[in-house]
């Protein structure tokens, strides 16, 4: 009998807190992070025992219709502020400078063809990718490089980061606007394919130099 009560007194030290606490436990950690957090990594945070999943269930439908909201990150998860009340967080005397069109070009390739070969990007610019660029996306922590292609020379892939999700509030690539969205914006010019476009003697001049006159325009 004396066996039967030290085994569940051993059992009680490492019963999971109460679901409620368990919440308040997610919440503090995703409020207090700079970066989205993974479930894995909420689980190790917490107390044995304690179901992070569930208790991220939870606080999602608590902040449902919130000022804020609890937001898938690719993988992770995130506090972010509810998109409808993004226009209050702007600071109008930020001025932010463009990136380049080579860098922009280089990076929706990436976004909508990944993974994705440098050869396959030259290929669907019509243009070779300088160096410069690749290197300040990867330093943006908007690209990373991903596996290596089984084929002849293993070339390297590229991929978007889930910091670049995070940025433009998607929560994964599958989320990126249409073509028909991009050009309706602006942001996409109706140009030929590849096969038909002019010499690219104009846009290897622009590619020319590298850093950060490579990467942003005036």
């Amino acid at each position: 009998m004396s066996d039967q009560v030290t085994e569940n007194q051993e059992e009680s030290l490492f019963d999971a807190p109460p679901m409620g606490e368990q919440e308040r436990m997610v919440e503090a950690i995703l409020f207090a992070s700079e970066e989205p957090v993974s479930v894995a990594e909420l689980e190790v945070r917490m107390p044995h025992g304690a179901d992070a999943a569930e208790a991220l269930a939870y606080l999602v439908k608590r902040y449902e219709g919130r000022g804020v909201r609890v937001v898938r990150v690719g993988d992770a998860w995130a506090i972010r502020t509810a998109p409808d009340l993004g226009h209050l967080m702007q600071k109008e005397i930020v001025e932010t400078r463009k990136l380049s069109r080579a860098a922009i070009e280089t990076l929706a390739i990436i976004a909508y063809h990944q993974p994705v070969t440098r050869a396959e990007i030259e290929e669907i610019r019509g243009v070779s990718v300088s160096r410069g660029t690749v290197d300040q996306l990867i330093e943006m922590e908007w690209i990373r490089f991903g596996r290596r292609r089984m084929t002849p020379g293993r070339p390297v892939t590229f991929v978007v980061t889930p910091h670049f999700l995070d940025h433009f509030g998607l929560e994964s690539a599958r989320d990126l606007p249409g073509l028909k969205e991009l050009r309706a914006a602006g942001l996409l010019e109706s140009r030929p394919p590849p096969g038909m476009m002019p010499g690219p003697d104009s846009e290897e001049e622009d590619e020319a130099t590298t850093g950060q006159s490579e990467l942003f325009e005036d």
